[in-house]
């Protein structure tokens, strides 16, 4: 068992921001469920949205992010997030993070739904560069304890106290240590999820392996409500390559140019379907994308920013270009092949503006969380800035309402009296495989009520199984993941049958009008 004033389940952008801020007052513990730096954030390659460039308004950035969120956005939070983005960049380039700069002032790109140039980043590994800067200032602190290799499996609450409790608080979480396989108790007084998002439910997506939805189904189970799961963003240009999965071609590309084509005939085909172009939010992107996929049999489609001198490319894009390079692909004269593939979970555990769950000592921030800033479809580069601005909410409520959290009771060790090592370990993978196959033909891009029901009905055999071998099983970091997947998979389904409307991300060929009214899912446990 270990113990400290507060508890962070994530060692990404949101968590670390968090940590730091609160650090210098309390003993701050951070987990990591594989190693501190394997999560989305080292994955981001785009960049930070703020308003830095001359003529660019606050105003402009929250029109632009309700207009992507298909005004289901909360106004208040995104005005309280936009508002705060250039502070939060001034922080971070304290902390060290080497934004690429033109002159002196900092170089801003720009992405598709955005009015204005406003993305700050470093060339085209933004994410991994805030990391490694966010990383090495927590190391650096005295009072902050970073720990890897902690597989969270379930939210210790009231009812885990050595005297039962039906209160709902949370005080720390159970987790599966990699190193020894032995659960652990990590106990505090106030607890912070910053454990991202639920991608790998999906056959494709850019996220890294650990996207399971553990935040979201930890929260669930232990009371919280949960909001739009049914919005899960398809980033429209994912690397097409049999060997290497997952490797995403960042927003940035068609931001400088790039342009989206049919492999056989090079007809440009995105001015076809939007004023924008290639500059329309990424949901529209995406749909076209697979539109033309399904419509002509293609396996992916080509994105050409050949056209751009062959400087420019290698310049605004270095990483990228020497990753194609290796697999024998010159983005300086050649096409990129692309396909969409899941990209960021929009939905999530509901909080408030100063990160607040609906349990008593529990916070969150991050892709973990459904806050109102993205609505029905995140603006690119809005993500990162979500995680610096509700780390901070959520360490400055903490902070000022220190005395109002009572301090952690005893709490039940984990029991593994009546268990045994399981002898059935293809079960898991089995399942693993099954349940990211139908979620992404029946839960995917173009969804219709009966591949909804299909694949609710899928759900509910698995759940059966799944809990049987959880409760004989000892518990593993695959079986955890499993678990956790299945659960997430579970809410996606119901709030994608609860809205009978296309709205941003649900697109349904059953309900294909928008509705008037902009109202978000809400599932109660």
């Amino acid at each position: 068992m270990t113990d400290s004033d507060i508890l962070i389940v994530g060692s990404g952008a949101a968590g670390l921001t968090a940590a730091l801020n609160l650090a210098d007052r309390f003993k701050v513990t951070v987990l990591a469920k594989g190693k501190l730096n394997e999560g989305s954030t080292a994955w981001a390659q785009g960049g930070i949205a703020a308003v830095l460039e001359p003529g660019d308004t606050f105003d402009s950035h929250i029109e632009d992010t309700m207009v992507a969120g298909a005004g289901l956005n909360d106004r208040a939070t995104v005005e309280f997030v936009v508002e705060n983005a250039p502070a939060a960049i001034e922080r971070l380039q304290k902390v060290g993070v080497p934004f690429a700069t033109e002159g002196n002032m900092l170089h801003l790109t720009r992405e598709g739904g955005h009015s204005h140039r406003r993305i700050v980043h470093v060339a085209d590994a933004t994410g991994w560069a805030v990391l490694d800067a966010l990383l090495k200032a927590a190391d650096a602190h005295p009072n902050i304890t970073m720990v890897p290799d902690q597989v969270a499996i379930d939210l210790a609450t009231s009812r885990h106290e050595m005297r039962y409790s039906g209160a709902g608080h949370v005080w720390g979480i159970y987790a599966v240590d990699r190193r020894t396989g032995r659960v652990v108790v990590h106990k505090a007084r106030a607890t912070i999820l910053a454990t991202g998002g639920a991608g790998r439910t999906y056959q494709f997506s850019t996220a890294p392996k650990g996207a399971t939805g553990d935040g979201i189904a930890m929260a669930w189970r232990a009371g919280a409500r949960v909001s739009n799961m049914e919005f899960m963003q398809f980033h429209p240009t994912c690397l097409y390559n049999t060997q290497v999965k997952n490797f995403l071609i960042t927003e940035a590309v068609r931001g400088e140019g790039g342009h989206l084509k049919i492999p056989e005939t090079g007809h440009r085909f995105m001015p076809d379907l939007d004023p924008r172009a290639e500059l329309a939010p990424r949901d529209i992107v995406a749909r076209a994308i697979d539109h033309e996929i399904k419509r002509l049999g293609l396996d992916y489609v080509h994105l050409d920013i050949s056209h751009q001198s062959p400087a420019f490319v290698r310049e605004h894009f270095p990483n990228i270009h020497e990753k194609l390079l290796s697999l024998g692909i010159d983005m300086t004269v050649q096409p990129i092949p692309v396909v969409p593939a899941q990209h960021y979970t929009c939905g999530g555990v509901i909080v408030d503006r100063d990160g607040r769950t609906d349990l008593p000592g529990l916070y969150a921030a991050g892709e973990v969380t459904q806050s109102g800033l993205h609505g029905a479809n995140r603006l690119a580069s809005n993500s990162l800035l979500e995680c610096f601005v509700y780390g901070e909410a959520c360490a400055n409520h903490i902070a000022a309402h220190w005395d109002d959290l009572p301090p952690a009771p005893a709490i039940r060790p984990w029991d593994e009296s009546r268990v045994t090592d399981s002898d059935e370990e293809v079960v898991i993978k089995q399942n693993w495989t099954e349940i990211r196959r139908f979620m992404w033909n029946y839960v995917g891009i173009v969804r219709t009520t009966k591949r909804l029901e299909r694949a609710q009905h899928r759900i509910r055999m698995l759940t059966d199984e799944i809990n049987d071998y959880y409760g004989h099983f000892r518990v593993t970091p695959d079986l955890i993941e499993l678990r956790n997947l299945l659960q997430t998979a579970e809410l996606i389904v119901r709030c994608a049958l609860h809205r009978k409307e296309s709205r941003g991300l649900h697109y349904t060929l059953d309900y294909p009008e928008m509705q008037a009214e902009a109202v978000d899912t809400i599932l109660i446990p």
